[in-house]
């Protein structure tokens, strides 16, 4: 399916777009990556996609099969500076894009959605989750009104080697403890979702090849969510020596709630379920942070 396809693949500088356009590239597909960095090479575009022109341009250029967007503006800031910056970054790209590709014949559309996106009408938490929650939204417009055919993944919490991040959760506690500190948290009470990032890709490389996946949100996570302290402690234990976290040290964030991930729909509709457990998963992780600390 993949042999001389061409992807588009839009924040492909990222922590899962890097490793999604090298596994389609593997599975022989013609990558076009973009980023907001200077090209790296001839199939690499830079391009702005908040600007409506400069993403239509980027899309009559490559001509793209398929679509994968994963350029975002990620952040869990409460603030109302936030606001602006998020909106166009993570719903104003995604709505140049969709509107980019109407009518062009793409074959499959794949937006990255979040599992912070509020569910049965909880208000967003964050700048971050509202415009996420409102690109889901358009992306089922743009599917029911014109026939495109996208499809959102709402990914859970992603972690894994080579996290470029050092301030999320999982780098921080590993890079900490590794150097013989102790990382300061918040009670470590809050239950989340987690994924590998490799499992992850899985799921795009299927959804962009299943034309079954149209019209679908889907969650892409882990059927049981564990705490904070449950991971951090688990890290810990993978590193060993005598540091450990330190619980309450940090405040929680406002309406920072319960994630849930119903995998379901994605084991039905693209087969997919995670294979990489949260215990071997985060042993890859320190074993790479290890190498570098």
């Amino acid at each position: 399916m993949w042999q001389g396809t061409r992807a588009l693949v839009t924040g492909a500088t990222g922590f899962i777009g890097a490793r999604l356009a090298r596994r389609l590239t593997e599975l022989g597909a013609q990558v076009h990556a973009v980023s907001r960095r200077s090209p790296a090479g001839e199939c690499w575009h830079q391009a702005d996609l908040s600007d409506a022109e400069a993403t239509a341009a980027l899309v009559e250029r490559v001509r793209p099969e398929v679509v994968f967007h994963l350029a975002s503006e990620v952040t869990g800031v409460r603030e109302p500076q936030a606001v602006a910056p998020t909106l166009a970054a993570n719903l104003g790209a995604a709505v140049n894009l969709m509107t980019a590709v109407t009518g062009t014949g793409v074959r499959s559309v794949v937006l990255a959605g979040s599992v912070e996106e509020p569910r049965d009408g909880q208000a967003p938490g964050s700048p971050y989750a509202a415009a996420k929650a409102a690109a889901t939204g358009y992306a089922r417009m743009f599917h029911a009104l014109w026939q495109v055919p996208v499809s959102v993944l709402r990914v859970a919490m992603v972690y894994g080697p080579g996290e470029p991040n050092p301030r999320r959760l999982v780098p921080y506690v590993t890079a900490s403890l590794l150097r013989g500190e102790s990382p300061e948290l918040t009670s470590g009470t809050r239950l989340v979702t987690w994924v590998y990032v490799e499992d992850v890709v899985d799921a795009f490389v299927r959804a962009g090849a299943s034309g079954e996946a149209a019209g679908h949100v889907l969650d892409i996570g882990t059927p049981e969510p564990v705490s904070i302290r449950h991971t951090a402690d688990l890290i810990a234990d993978i590193v060993g020596g005598p540091a450990r976290p330190v619980y309450g040290a940090v405040a929680a964030r406002p309406l920072d709630r319960t994630q849930r991930s119903d995998i379901e729909p994605a084991a039905r509709v693209l087969g997919w379920r995670p294979v990489t457990s949260l215990a071997t998963g985060l042993t890859k992780t320190v074993e790479w942070h290890s190498k570098r600390v």
